[in-house]
């Protein structure tokens, strides 16, 4: 790899941007494509397709383009996940998230719930949530679950979470929670297109019950997102 492509491959990754290694497996000839697509150096629509398909899946893999080979290798930043609120649920979410592959930062200002005992060895930040989640700087590689029932704490930590590119976003609570939530979020200022990005009730239709199984139903339902979403 030539120095000035590893450089340029070196700051994507540390300004958190996924791009591809493109190959041309005959000539070795090797170029960085973003995930919008930028530089395209001439690919045709199916590399195109296969290069938004490697980047969900985090999966590398070979392509046919216009009679050259072309070898796809995905460079993703990790995949994090903000929980607002220390609550029992985010006990079991946050161990089955890393269990994932994600990075999880448990966010509640409240010491007595924020304990770094009640969660050994995940990140615990005892700010406001919208304080820690713009701290945070999510990105198109982050979800965000709100999980504390409280408007104080989960409106806007919401808030913060519509305000940026964050893949998932997703709130605990009833279905007359959720309308009552986003009333309050339309009121705040937020249109019909931002408040139905929120997951709510949270988690995937599965009939769960303890804090566990509901922890499942939100990771398999982030993981739905994150692989099905079309970048």
């Amino acid at each position: 790899m030539r120095r000035a492509l590893l450089e340029e491959l070196l700051a994507e990754r540390a300004a958190r941007r996924a791009v591809v290694l493109v190959t041309d497996v005959d000539s070795g000839e090797q170029w960085l494509l973003r995930a919008d697509g930028t530089p395209g150096a001439g690919l045709g629509a199916a590399t195109a397709d296969a290069v938004r398909d490697a980047l969900r899946r985090d999966r590398s893999s070979s392509v046919e383009d216009g009679g050259r080979t072309l070898f796809l290798n995905v460079f993703n930043p990790p995949l994090r996940m903000i929980v607002v609120g220390a609550v029992h649920i985010a006990q079991p979410l946050a161990r089955i998230a890393e269990i994932a592959g994600f990075d999880v930062t448990v966010v509640d200002p409240r010491a007595a719930f924020a304990a770094g005992a009640r969660f050994p060895e995940i990140s615990v930040r005892r700010e406001w949530p919208d304080e820690a989640i713009e701290a945070l700087a999510p990105d198109a590689r982050t979800a965000i679950v709100t999980l504390t029932h409280d408007p104080k704490l989960d409106d806007p930590g919401l808030q913060a979470a519509l305000r940026s590119p964050a893949f998932y976003v997703g709130s605990l609570g009833s279905s007359r929670t959720h309308a009552a939530r986003l009333a309050r979020l339309r009121a705040a200022g937020f249109d019909d297109a931002a408040v139905a990005r929120i997951h709510g009730p949270v988690g995937l239709s599965i009939g769960a019950a303890s804090p566990a199984e509901i922890a499942v139903s939100i990771v398999a339902q982030v993981i739905e997102r994150m692989r099905t979403r079309v970048p």
